[in-house]
């Protein structure tokens, strides 16, 4: 198997820069037009440690909560990159918090999800109530860790073309910032950790590579969690139904967290 051409999303997609720009665009323009935006909230010291909070219109204390975590393989992104994927569910009247993080070379993965854990507790001393955890690549990597390791924090999990299993990445160009040696990478895969008691519902684009699906389908079987293909999608579209309120996806987001 070439495990580079499985994993390397952007070699894949060759029209990403253009999906990357219509992100930033969307992002910068929910920043402004939510409802009622705190940005830049800390939940550590570091510079990268910060998160924007996007609430619904009427928002109260019984307003669920989910936090969405961006891609990048670790390496790269950010925060406002991503804030329009708050849109869908804010028009479902669900808060969405959306954190930065340090990045690798310069951190671990181990350290990501130290700073990820720490933004979800943060959160859920602020709103008094466990939170779905989401994210994408990457993001679908953490939210599922934070499902596992964080069971009085999280409700649930929404991995969106998550990367469960880190070994194959040691053996492409991508895990060369990851440093990860094989024990590394065992102890940071959700998909050999103990089953959680939350629900974790897995979605893939039915564009992406055998990797991506085989990835997806074994989390979802191995935490006897939901398993879908949005079919037609690549790694970077898949993402679109998270800006509209009306579909599949954000009523799957809902439900897990008002569950």
């Amino acid at each position: 198997m070439n495990l580079e051409a499985e994993y390397n999303n952007r070699a894949r997609v060759p029209e990403h820069p253009a999906h990357l720009a219509a992100w930033q665009r969307d992002a910068a323009a929910w920043r402004v037009a939510c409802a009622r935006a705190e940005l830049d909230l800390p939940y550590g010291t570091a510079a990268r440690e910060r998160l924007d909070l996007f609430w619904p219109e009427g928002a109260d204390a019984a307003t669920p909560i989910a936090m969405f975590i961006h891609g990048g393989y670790w390496q790269g992104l950010g925060r406002e990159w991503v804030s329009h994927c708050a849109r869908g569910l804010n028009g479902q009247g669900v808060a969405v918090a959306v954190p930065s993080y340090d990045l690798c070379p310069a951190v671990t993965i181990a350290d990501i999800v130290a700073q990820m854990r720490a933004a979800a507790r943060m959160l859920r001393a602020r709103v008094g109530r466990p939170l779905l955890a989401a994210g994408h690549s990457a993001g679908g990597h953490l939210a599922a860790m934070l499902l596992a390791l964080e069971p009085g924090t999280v409700r649930a999990g929404l991995a969106i073309s998550g990367v469960f299993e880190l070994e194959p990445l040691r053996h492409t160009s991508i895990g060369t910032a990851l440093r990860l040696d094989a024990a590394m990478a065992r102890a940071l895969s959700p998909r050999f950790l103990p089953r959680p008691a939350g629900a974790l519902h897995c979605i893939v684009g039915g564009a992406e590579s055998d990797e991506y699906l085989r990835q997806s389908r074994d989390m979802a079987a191995a935490w006897a969690g939901g398993f879908e293909v949005l079919p037609g999608a690549d790694h970077f579209t898949v993402l679109a139904p998270l800006a509209d309120p009306d579909s599949g996806m954000v009523a799957r987001a809902k439900s897990l967290a008002s569950t």
